[in-house]
């Protein structure tokens, strides 16, 4: 089987690479130029000399242009109007097992793979064998046909035995270090960011409490998240966090840690792998990447928009991010959180 393997230039996408060549198969590595960046073109040059080292073609496909319109554009966008918005995911489902995965099959491949610690089986997507580097969440907006031709390589390992398989390799990457921060945004700095792209000035504005008094000036609305409690400037008897942000007003709301748990929420823009549910069903949910699951009652709405109600309140839920439902160990879709509470 010809297989297109999307390589990082890091660990786990390399020793992707290796399992499928010693598993038989005709592989190609493939390598997304996605912005112009010193990391990027080191992360091209790592992904090249392992292709070299595995005796695989090697292929940079530049795909600057719709990265920047499908991901970069909707991501400052987002953070403009107070939402935070998970770039990751959207760049799984749009650009690599999309328009990379176009580009592999026009190299004529009949797979592409990724170094994703999750499952494939058949149409349906499972968690990762290790609960530490279960990445499904990222994964949760793919559809059916996206997995029906998709292979994760390293998803029943765990991270030890994949940097012990890169060693033993003598991979070059074998003790490269995680990345974890946003691949476009230099420095972490994500108001910055936000801010030089759109070209638009980061206006102050009030911090107000839960009653509505100023208790200060923030620095922008694109540098504050719910459930943020560093860097308010703010003198207080007790820690006060972020708990809701007013793009109408240019207003970040504080409060104590209590005021940033919520017990529902509403989500939209949903993608269900195997089909949406018709009545109330009970699952698990995720609202961030690394907060734990949670039981909730899932109630559709229409055909676009579901009510979450979680078994007990859940902290810094946030509009813009991602929800994942989940079914035991099956990933069944996703969803964007449009905002807290509200009943049906």
């Amino acid at each position: 089987m010809k297989v297109a393997i999307a390589m990082s230039g890091g660990v786990d996408s390399s020793v992707a690479a290796a399992l499928l060549k010693q598993a038989g198969h005709d592989v190609i590595g493939m390598t997304m130029r996605l912005v112009d960046s010193d990391r990027s073109e080191a992360a091209i040059a790592d992904a090249r000399e392992v292709a070299g080292r595995l005796g695989i073609p090697h292929h940079v496909i530049d795909l600057r242009d719709v990265f920047d319109r499908c991901v970069i554009a909707p991501f400052c966008e987002e953070y403009a109007r107070g939402r935070t918005p998970n770039p990751c995911i959207v760049c799984n489902s749009e650009i690599k097992f999309g328009v990379l995965r176009e580009k592999a099959a026009a190299l004529g491949a009949d797979h592409i793979a990724t170094g994703h610690y999750a499952r494939a089986e058949g149409w349906s997507l499972k968690k990762g064998t290790d609960d530490r580097k279960d990445q499904s969440y990222f994964l949760c907006r793919l559809t059916r046909e996206q997995l029906s031709r998709t292979i994760f390589p390293v998803g029943r390992l765990t991270k030890q035995e994949v940097r012990r398989l890169a060693a033993d390799l003598g991979l070059p990457v074998a003790s490269r270090p995680e990345s974890q921060e946003i691949c476009f945004i230099p420095g972490d700095d994500h108001a910055a960011f936000v801010r030089d792209y759109l070209g638009q000035p980061s206006l102050p504005g009030p911090i107000l409490d839960e009653a509505g008094q100023i208790l200060g000036e923030h620095r922008g609305i694109a540098s504050y998240t719910i459930g943020q409690r560093r860097g308010l400037g703010i003198a207080a008897a007790e820690p006060l966090y972020v708990t809701a942000i007013r793009p109408e007003r240019n207003a970040v709301v504080v409060g104590t840690r209590e005021k940033t748990f919520t017990e529902s929420l509403i989500a939209g823009d949903l993608n269900w792998i195997n089909g949406p549910p018709s009545v109330p069903v009970e699952l698990k949910a995720r609202v961030r990447y690394r907060h734990p699951e949670a039981a909730a009652m899932v109630t559709p709405l229409d055909n676009d928009t579901v009510y979450v109600k979680f078994s007990a309140p859940q902290m810094a839920v946030t509009p813009g991010q991602t929800i994942a439902f989940y079914d035991g160990e099956t990933v069944l879709g996703g969803g964007t959180i449009l905002r807290q509470g509200s009943e049906p």
